[in-house]
């Protein structure tokens, strides 16, 4: 592949990248998707075992291509999500060359366009599409020096309850993945510490209706930027065995020891922030509120769906936020599971796209770098862009972009 030229080099082919593919090539522009590994790779060894996808299959998906045998109703596996992407490159012939690392991507001097270095050569282009994601890196809070005593990991790396060392857990994070993990691990058997932080909770279903159905009818999904102060908020909501609403009161219940937010370490214990009610409640208020939201769009619209009252009964508070849990004695964990985030890592985009703290400077995925374009970020254009679908939508709109600037760059 030495010295080659390709009018638009997509970097990356997860979602984003055979999203790109199919618009670019329904709009008959010439392009190359390039990935280092293989189509969907981070879906097969980025991921749990059990990972399911949290939005159900008829929401879950490219317009173009339904998932194979599986309920609309049903949550994809994070094989069958991987295997849906790859037969969707197949389906729309997505020139895609796997194995090929970009390792740097640097504009011309004095002439339009960029040279891209590889592990397979060189190519020069006029278009950068970065399809590269938000989970390049992962993100371990540096609180607890790694020879504290429990063996520490990423979720990233995290796949069974076999794989971590006898005893007890401490999982952080409370998100969708954190969660899911925790209640797997106890399920297994194990003792389960859970560090909750901020978060919202939507019901998994409502009045017989998917949330992902209930954030589209009241124009949630379509939210151009997050509320004031949750930029980073994580969403606890979960698809696995069959989808179920995030409940910390039933996670409680179950045997898992809640605690607020991970604070600090010192001489072998660690502090949590007295927190976790507040956390709790806000998210209780977060859950309540899309329900009211719900109701008041069936009142409207006159339409026939059951009530449910029992969802509004959320139950006492649990001990662990009457009587919580300040301090940890890591003596007595095992492994520390950090289900904690990730960062973006663009290091090979050497170009004037990113403000002091290195996250893209771009709107709707169109950078301040001419020719340079971003997809599969999170609130990209809206709400709905961290989602399957949406980022489809989003890579549609970049597509157009590039086409218009070509008809601009030949006339």
């Amino acid at each position: 592949m030495s010295n080659l030229e390709v009018e638009v080099v997509v970097v990356g082919a997860g979602q984003a990248g055979v999203a790109m593919s199919e618009h670019l090539g329904n709009l008959g522009v010439p392009h190359l998707v390039l990935e280092r590994d293989r189509i969907a790779e981070r879906w097969r060894t980025a991921r749990w075992d059990s990972l399911v996808a949290n939005g159900p299959a008829w929401h879950d998906r490219f317009p173009g291509l339904e998932f194979y045998d599986l309920d609309p109703d049903g949550f994809a596996g994070k094989e069958q999500v991987a295997d849906y992407f790859v037969a969707y490159a197949e389906k729309i012939s997505a020139p895609v060359r796997t194995g090929v690392e970009v390792t740097s991507v640097r504009k011309h001097d004095g002439r339009p366009g960029f040279r891209m270095e590889t592990s397979d050569g060189t190519i020069d282009t006029r278009f950068v599409v970065a399809a590269t994601g938000p989970f390049q890196r992962p993100v371990i809070p540096p609180i607890v020096p790694a020879d504290a005593g429990p063996v520490q990991l990423h979720s990233n790396a995290y796949r069974n309850p076999d794989q971590l060392p006898a005893g007890a857990v401490l999982v952080v994070g409370a998100g969708s993945s954190g969660v899911q993990i925790a209640d797997e691990l106890r399920r297994s058997g194990r003792e389960v510490y859970l560090s909750v932080g901020p978060h919202d909770r939507p019901p998994r279903s409502y009045r017989g209706r998917d949330f992902c159905w209930w954030l589209g009818v009241l124009g949630l999904w379509d939210l151009e930027t997050p509320p004031a102060g949750a930029e980073h908020v994580t969403i606890a909501v979960s698809g696995a065995n069959g989808g179920h609403t995030v409940d910390f009161r039933a996670l409680a219940a179950s045997g898992i020891q809640l605690a607020g937010m991970t604070a600090s370490y010192d001489d072998g214990v660690l502090r949590f922030a007295n927190d976790l009610g507040e956390n709790i409640a806000r998210g209780d208020a977060n859950y309540l509120a899309l329900l009211d939201q719900a109701d008041a769009y069936v009142a409207r619209n006159g339409l026939d769906l059951p009530e449910e009252p029992s969802a509004r009964e959320l139950g006492p508070a649990p001990e662990s936020v009457t009587d919580p849990l300040l301090e940890l004695d890591l003596s007595g964990i095992s492994c520390i599971l950090w289900a904690t985030g990730y960062a973006t890592d663009y290091s090979w985009l050497q170009v004037d796209a990113f403000d002091d703290t290195g996250r893209p400077r771009q709107r709707r995925g169109v950078s301040t770098e001419p020719g340079v374009y971003f997809v599969g970020l999170p609130w990209l254009s809206r709400r709905g862009s961290s989602f399957i679908w949406g980022v489809w939508h989003d890579a549609k709109y970049i597509a157009d972009h590039i086409a218009t600037q070509r008809n601009y760059l030949s006339y």
